[in-house]
């Protein structure tokens, strides 16, 4: 009966130190680091995105109905427009479909602008443009000069972008729902809302060891963020931005099989308990 007694203690320390706590799964729990201003706000810390080599961007005219941008551009970013004169990329509009399924938009890919390996865009009628290392607005900025040599300035608008936010987010086997290539059309883009447009995160993934894979235009950063703080807000990889990979961890208790849930840590431990108990008894008559 002892033998029997001390087997059930085993199990549950077992049950004890294999269970998922609240604190594992809950986001953003309050914490002293989190740095507010005067007014109680969490400051922003959105980081600017610079172009890097192999980058593709969506370059769009708009004119007055008088204008002509078609000088400047390929027949792809000059086709259909749907007022005289406005530069509209209509097969982008029809592209949405295949974004995703094909690892990436296809129509964008063929027809975008690419940053070649030295860095430039090559703007037909322009000429080539530094790009690597430069924010959106920069190269634009510097477009609309040389599109008002054309055109009467107010007359024209240079619309350049890239193909919203795409991000990369890996997990195991049990995160297929999450994991995968993404594109959101938002100008900023957080973490958490990244995962909640994915359905969440379940109780397998470390939380506490989220790693960030961040394209630079010097190379690639690897971060590690703790979605259990709420000083993650602080942080600029809390700010999804395009390019970046996202790497769901397995927690060590979910790869044992334990820890998933109360039920089934409960039933490995039955398990092992009647597997232990099975080759004691088996010991015992020998």
């Amino acid at each position: 009966m002892k033998n029997y007694k001390y087997l059930f203690l085993l199990l549950l320390s077992l049950v004890m130190t294999s269970c998922i706590t609240t604190k594992e799964v809950r986001y953003m729990q309050p914490n002293e680091s989190l740095v507010i201003n005067e007014e109680g706000l969490v400051p922003y810390n959105i980081p600017v995105y610079r172009i890097t080599k192999n980058d593709i961007l969506n370059l769009n005219i708009i004119t007055t109905p008088k204008g002509d941008a078609a000088q400047f551009y390929s027949a792809y970013n000059t086709s259909g427009g749907a007022t005289p004169g406005q530069v509209t990329n209509t097969a982008m509009l029809n592209a949405g479909g295949d974004a995703g399924r094909n690892g990436g938009n296809l129509n964008f890919y063929f027809n975008g602008l690419k940053v070649d390996s030295k860095g430039d865009i090559n703007v037909f009628g322009i000429g080539y443009l530094k790009a690597e290392g430069r924010t959106i607005e920069e190269i634009t900025q510097e477009l609309q000069l040389k599109v008002n040599e054309n055109f009467q300035e107010g007359k024209s608008e240079v619309r350049l972008n890239t193909d919203g936010i795409t991000y990369y987010i890996l997990g195991d086997v049990e995160t297929t729902g999450v994991t995968g290539e993404k594109v959101a059309h938002k100008n900023t883009l957080t973490i958490t809302e990244a995962i909640a447009m994915n359905g969440g995160l379940n109780r397998t993934v470390d939380r506490k060891s989220i790693v960030i894979h961040r394209k630079l235009p010097e190379g690639i950063k690897i971060a590690k963020i703790d979605l259990t703080r709420e000083d993650v807000m602080n942080s600029p990889y809390y700010y999804v931005q395009n390019g970046d990979e996202i790497y769901l961890n397995t927690r060590a208790k979910s790869l044992n099989g334990l820890g998933k849930d109360p039920v089934q840590t409960l039933t490995t431990g039955v398990s092992l308990l009647t597997t232990a108990l099975s080759i004691y008894l088996l010991i015992k008559t020998l």
